[in-house]
C-alpha cells in the first residue's frame, strides 16, 4: 500500500494560512501598515480602491529593504522580529509571525517597490499567486511601497463572500483610526477612490481622537492616568452624558496593540456604576502598557486576542482607575437618562422629577399614589408576570376591536382600569378639551405607564403598547414609502446650520445624500466635511435638533450595514430608529390615540423594524384564570 500523507506545496500552505490571516481588504490594511510602524516610518500614506477590494496600497518613509531582504519577506515564517523562541514573551513590535507576506501575495497581486537610505537603486518586486514574477532594481524614495491589488482574484468564493463596499469601508477605517490614535506622534493620511478622507499631522493623543471622532468630543474627554509597579493606564474616557447607543468608540490598547475584551469593557463600565442609562456605551481609548512577559498575544493570527496572566487584578485596576478619573473630575449625571437629552419635557408637559445621579430604573412617588396611579402600577406588575408570555402572537383581531371598545363604567367586569375621565395616572388633573372630544362615554382614553407603555382598552381585554417600538414601525412604513415613491414633507430652516463631521461620517454622508434628502431633508456639501443643512423632515420630534438627528441616523445606518440591507431600507430603519418617540417622553392623549391609529394602520403592526414586540394583548379570560389559579 502506498503511502498516503504528502507535503504540500508552498502556494497551497499559503492559502491555507491566507485564511486565518487575510480575511478582508481591512486585513490586508492592518499587516502592511503595522509593518510601516515596525520599519520607523513617520509618514504613513494608505490609498484604497472599490473598499481595497481592487487596491489597497501603503506608502512609508520606513527603514526599506535591501534586495535580500525584499525577497524574503515574502517567505513563510520569514521576520525580522524574533529569533528564538524566549523572544516570544519579550515582543514590543506590532509584527512577528512572518506570515503576513507571504499569506497576502499567495491571494492577490502584490507590487513592492522598496530603498534603504544607504542604497542607491531601490528594489521592484511582483508576485501572483506565491509566485514571484518580476524581481528587479529600480529608482524609488527611501522606504517602502507596497501595493495589493484584486484581492482573492484566484479564491473566486472568497471573494464573492466579501460584503457590499461600504460594509468592507467601514472596516478598513475602524483598523486605520485604531492605528492613527495608537501612533498619535506619526503622520497619517487615507486616499478613497482618489479623494482624501483622512490627513493626521503628528499631534498629541486629545488631539488625534478629536480629529478622528470630530470636534464634538473635545469637550467630553476626561484624562486618565494611573501608574503601579505593574501595569500604567492612561487615555481618555467620556463623560457620562456622552454616550452612544452603538458601539465603535470603545478602544483598547495593550502595549499599543489593539485588542478586544469584553471582560475590560465590562470593567469600565461598571466604573461608571448608574451613570449611564442602559444599552448604551460610553467612549474610551484606554492604553495599558505592561511588562510583555506578564501577556501572551500569539492567542490568535489577528493578535487582536490576548491573554493576561492575572486578569482580574487587570480589571480591578482598570474598573478603580477610571472611577478615579471621573471623581477627580467632579464627573457627575447631569441628565434625567429616563429621558433622552433630546426629548425635555416641553412647558406643557410634566418634567422629570428624578434627583441627579439616582438610578434611572429606581420607581419614584412622585406625587403620593392615587386610586388611578395604583391601578396603572398593577398593570406593571401584571405585565411583569406575563413577559415571556406571547398573548399577541398572529392574532386576527380587526382592527375597530383595538381601536374601540364596547366596556363601559358600568359593566366592565373586571375593574382594573382607572374609571375617573378626568384624572391621569398619576393624579394629575386633565385638561377636557377638543383634544378628548373623540372619546364618547364609554369608551376608555388610553394613557401612559412609566412614560414608556401605553394602555388601551379592547372588548376582550387591554392591549399595551410600547411606545418607541410602535412609534419605529409607524415611522419606517413611512420612510420606505418615502424612498420609494413620495418623498417627506420639508421645514425650511429660517436660518441655515453648518455641521461639521468627522471625515469617516462625512465620506458616508457624501454617499447617500440624495436618499437622505428624500426623507425630509434639505442638505448641501459645504467643503471638507462640512454640510449646511436648509431643512429637516416635518414631522421632526419635538427637542430634536437636525444636529442630533443626522448624527443618530449615521450611526444606526452604520449600525446596519452588517445586515446587507439595501440603502433604502437600511436609512428607513435608520431614521425611524433616530427619530422615533423615545421611552421617557410623555403624550398626550391625543397623540397616544393618534399613535394607536397609525399603528394599527400598518401593514405589519407587529413588530418594530429590529424585531421588537410592539404591544401585548391582555385577554380577560387569561387574567382571570390566573387569579383563580
Amino acid at each position: 500500500m502506498t503511502n498516503v500523507i504528502q507535503l504540500l506545496p508552498e502556494s497551497v500552505a499559503n492559502q491555507i494560512a491566507a485564511g486565518e490571516v487575510v480575511q478582508r481588504p481591512s486585513s490586508v490594511v492592518k499587516e502592511l501598515m503595522e509593518n510601516a510602524i515596525d520599519a520607523g516610518a513617520s509618514q504613513i500614506k494608505l490609498i484604497i480602491r472599490d473598499a481595497g477590494k481592487t487596491l489597497v496600497q501603503v506608502v512609508d518613509d520606513g527603514c526599506g529593504m535591501s534586495e535580500t531582504d525584499a525577497r524574503m519577506c515574502f517567505e513563510r515564517h520569514a521576520t525580522s522580529k524574533i529569533r528564538e523562541a524566549k523572544d516570544l514573551f519579550a515582543i514590543r513590535t506590532m509584527g512577528f509571525r512572518g506570515e503576513a507576506m507571504a499569506s497576502i501575495s499567495a491571494v492577490s497581486q502584490v507590487e513592492l517597490r522598496t530603498r534603504r537610505a544607504v542604497d542607491e537603486l531601490g528594489t521592484r518586486i511582483v508576485v501572483e499567486d506565491s509566485t514571484v514574477k518580476v524581481n528587479e532594481p529600480c529608482q524609488a524614495p527611501a522606504g517602502t511601497s507596497i501595493a495589493v491589488k484584486n484581492l482573492f482574484f484566484n479564491v473566486p468564493a472568497r471573494r464573492n463572500f466579501l460584503k457590499s463596499d461600504p460594509v468592507e469601508m467601514r472596516h478598513i477605517l475602524d483598523e486605520f483610526q485604531r492605528l492613527a490614535i495608537a501612533y498619535p506622534d506619526l503622520f497619517f493620511s487615507l486616499h478613497n477612490n482618489d479623494q482624501e478622507m483622512f490627513h493626521l499631522p503628528p499631534a498629541n493623543l486629545r488631539q488625534r481622537i478629536v480629529k478622528i471622532f470630530g470636534e464634538g468630543v473635545n469637550k467630553k474627554l476626561v484624562p486618565v492616568h494611573e501608574e503601579t509597579d505593574i501595569l500604567r493606564i492612561n487615555g481618555f474616557v467620556g463623560k457620562p452624558d456622552y454616550f452612544k447607543k452603538t458601539r465603535g468608540e470603545q478602544i483598547f490598547f495593550v502595549n499599543k496593540r489593539f485588542i478586544k475584551s469584553n471582560y475590560l469593557h465590562h470593567a469600565v463600565v461598571s466604573a461608571y456604576e448608574e451613570l449611564l442609562p442602559p444599552d448604551t456605551y460610553p467612549l474610551y481609548v484606554l492604553f495599558l502598557d505592561i511588562d510583555p512577559g506578564r501577556i501572551d498575544i500569539n492567542v490568535h493570527p489577528t493578535k487582536q486576542e490576548i491573554k493576561f496572566d492575572d486578569e482580574k487584578l487587570v480589571y480591578n485596576y482598570l474598573k478603580v482607575t477610571v472611577r478615579h478619573a471621573l471623581g477627580a473630575y467632579s464627573v457627575t449625571p447631569t441628565l434625567d437618562f429616563e429621558q433622552e437629552p433630546a426629548f425635555q419635557a416641553s412647558p406643557t408637559r410634566t418634567p422629570s422629577l428624578r434627583p441627579s445621579g439616582e438610578n434611572p430604573n429606581a420607581v419614584r412617588d412622585y406625587p403620593p399614589k392615587s386610586p388611578d396611579r395604583l391601578a396603572a402600577d398593577n398593570l406593571r406588575n401584571w405585565q411583569r408576570a406575563y413577559e415571556g408570555l406571547d398573548l399577541a402572537g398572529g392574532g386576527q383581531t380587526g382592527r375597530e376591536e383595538y381601536l374601540t371598545s364596547a366596556v363601559s363604567p358600568d359593566n366592565d367586569p373586571s375593574g382594573y382600569l382607572p374609571s375617573t375621565p378626568d384624572m391621569r395616572p398619576g393624579g394629575e388633573p386633565r385638561e377636557m378639551d377638543d383634544d378628548n372630544s373623540s372619546f364618547s362615554k364609554g369608551q376608555k382614553e388610553p394613557y401612559q405607564i412609566h412614560a414608556q407603555y401605553i394602555v388601551s382598552q379592547i372588548k376582550s381585554g387591554f392591549i399595551l403598547i410600547e411606545q418607541q417600538a410602535a412609534s419605529e414601525r409607524i415611522l419606517y412604513e413611512r420612510y420606505l414609502e418615502a424612498l420609494r415613491q413620495q418623498p417627506v414633507a420639508t421645514q425650511q430652516a429660517l436660518f441655515p446650520k453648518t455641521i461639521e463631521l468627522p471625515p469617516a461620517d462625512a465620506a458616508l454622508l457624501r454617499d447617500i445624500l440624495p436618499e437622505v434628502n428624500r426623507l425630509g431633508f434639505d442638505i448641501a456639501e459645504f467643503g471638507g466635511d462640512a454640510f449646511i443643512i436648509h431643512g429637516a423632515p416635518g414631522d421632526m420630534g419635538a427637542g430634536l435638533t437636525e444636529e442630533i438627528l443626522i448624527e443618530r441616523l449615521l450611526a444606526q445606518y452604520k449600525y446596519n450595514l452588517e445586515l446587507e440591507l439595501g440603502v433604502s431600507e437600511n436609512l428607513a430603519r435608520a431614521m425611524a430608529r433616530s427619530a422615533a418617540l423615545k421611552r421617557g417622553q410623555l403624550l398626550t392623549v391625543l397623540e397616544m390615540q393618534n399613535l394607536i391609529d397609525q399603528l394599527f394602520a400598518c401593514p405589519s403592526p407587529y413588530r418594530s423594524p429590529s424585531g421588537r414586540t410592539c404591544f401585548i394583548t391582555f385577554e380577560l379570560d387569561e387574567l382571570q384564570k390566573r387569579f383563580n389559579s
